[in-house]
């Protein structure tokens, strides 16, 4: 294992040295000897740990409310209600899954494809609760600087967000029974290996030296490829290609897509681990991306169209923050440009023209912004990675943008799209037969907000 190759800063206290890695992995591992004595008489880093209570609040905000507001504005009156109450409740159902089972899978030492159940209902989280703690065992241990209630409630808001993206696919048809039993479902066997395979340091795709600083793979891709399975499991919405669709208020959504851009410097930068130098230069790839994306979004759908409209400059600053994602650790600024300017490409594509030509009904685009530009994200991350960015001791060099590097990339991104596909497919099936996934024509026609929940938007 190379341990250059993560995507997320740590720091070992007593060495006072970062470790470069994947959504909190640290930039040079010690071995496991100076890790344990390091994280025995180390200390809380309150700089670091302020820095991620307060990345963690911004991560938690892009899905209650930013998320909420922006999938609700794009649907018809209808169903506002009820979009959002999807983002809400699953704020609430991940969080207990993520505290029951759902970290221990992700972040237990387990093998190299899944992690076990040492730390079940957060057993032994509590010992520690006021020292650094070590992710790992044996060689390939990292010691942290921030307690392990921070990591875990860090790691918590994106196992929030990851399943409320997906809901973006299916807006206006399934039903709240059905999405609450499968995105319990989908975080156990889906989210929580994929975390493991990309982010701990026994996992496989950690090991191989794949990039994805702070979620390409583990949230965008899995959301995207889940959110494309389940559209087409459910099918079209009625009246779709015929009936009035457009957005029931998009004043909503442009104020949920500015909360998620203000809260994704908590994800990206956040994702640092630590309140440095990567941090920063996260957060900057993060903006230019974003507004590189929403420029070409909205350019090319006036020269296409003949007018940029609201939703289409809001979409384009999601793709390029979806894309910048896996990247923001390891690219400058002028990579950051190159990647929102084709992220912003490519979703318009996605949103527009593959989704006709293919014939299913991504209602919100999860699969055409999230899916493609994630995918797009991770690819370009082998090809712009600047080494010095994730440089260690152990190799001054870091990791830089190559061949081998874009084929790792290549590899990862097939392997969580199969997996993604074949095992979402499999629960949304298990979910139809236990209590069904979609509403009748008649409740659909009415509108869930009160079909679902006996309540109407003004």
């Amino acid at each position: 294992m190379r341990p250059n190759s993560r995507g997320w800063l740590g720091m070992a206290a007593a060495a006072a040295v970062l470790l470069a890695g994947s959504a909190l992995a640290p930039a040079m591992a010690q071995d496991a000897p100076a890790a344990a004595e390091a994280a025995a008489e180390a200390t809380v880093n309150a700089g670091d740990t302020a820095w991620m209570l307060t990345s963690t609040a911004l991560v938690l905000m892009m899905t209650i409310p930013g998320l909420a507001l922006f999938y609700a504005g794009m649907v018809r009156k209808k169903n506002v209600l009820a979009t959002m109450m999807q983002s809400f409740s699953i704020t609430a159902i991940a969080t207990i899954v993520w505290m029951v089972i759902g970290y221990s899978l992700a972040f237990g030492e387990g093998g190299a494809y899944v992690g076990d159940l040492s730390k079940l209902l957060l057993r032994g989280v509590a010992e520690n609760w006021d020292k650094p703690f070590t992710l790992g065992s044996g060689d390939a241990a990292v010691a942290f600087t921030v307690p392990e209630t921070v990591f875990l409630m860090f790691q918590m808001t994106f196992a929030i967000i990851t399943p409320a993206l997906i809901t973006g696919a299916f807006a206006d048809r399934m039903k709240y029974s059905a999405m609450v039993l499968f995105t319990i479902l989908w975080l156990i066997i889906v989210y929580a290996p994929i975390a493991h395979w990309v982010w701990h340091p026994n996992g496989w795709l950690f090991a191989l030296g794949a990039l994805d600083f702070a979620g390409g793979t583990v949230v965008h891709i899995n959301a995207g490829v889940a959110g494309l399975v389940a559209a087409v499991v459910l099918g079209r919405r009625v009246g779709y290609g015929h009936d009035n669709m457009s957005p029931f208020n998009l004043a909503l959504a442009v104020i949920g897509a500015s909360l998620l851009w203000v809260g994704w410097f908590g994800f990206n930068a956040g994702s640092a681990g630590a309140a440095g130098a990567r941090a920063g230069m996260a957060m900057l790839v993060t903006q230019v991306a974003a507004a590189a994306a929403a420029l070409a979004w909205v350019f090319v759908e006036w020269a296409v169209k003949g007018k940029p409209s609201v939703l289409g400059a809001i979409s384009g600053a999601v793709a390029g923050l979806v894309a910048i994602t896996p990247a923001s650790g390891f690219v400058l600024p002028v990579p950051a440009l190159i990647i929102g300017v084709v992220a912003g490409l490519t979703g318009f594509w996605g949103a527009t023209a593959l989704k006709h030509w293919c014939g299913y009904d991504d209602s919100l685009d999860a699969f055409g912004v999230h899916g493609l530009c994630g995918i797009v994200g991770a690819l370009l991350t082998g090809v712009f990675a600047y080494g010095p960015l994730s440089a260690t001791t152990a190799l001054p060099e870091g990791t830089s943008g190559s061949m081998a590097q874009f084929i790792i990339q290549a590899e990862a991104t097939v392997a969580t799209f199969v997996y993604t596909a074949i095992a979402s497919w499999i629960l949304l099936k298990i979910v139809d037969v236990i209590v069904g996934l979609r509403v009748t024509e008649e409740e659909e026609r009415e509108g869930l907000d009160v079909t679902l929940h006996g309540e109407r938007l003004g």
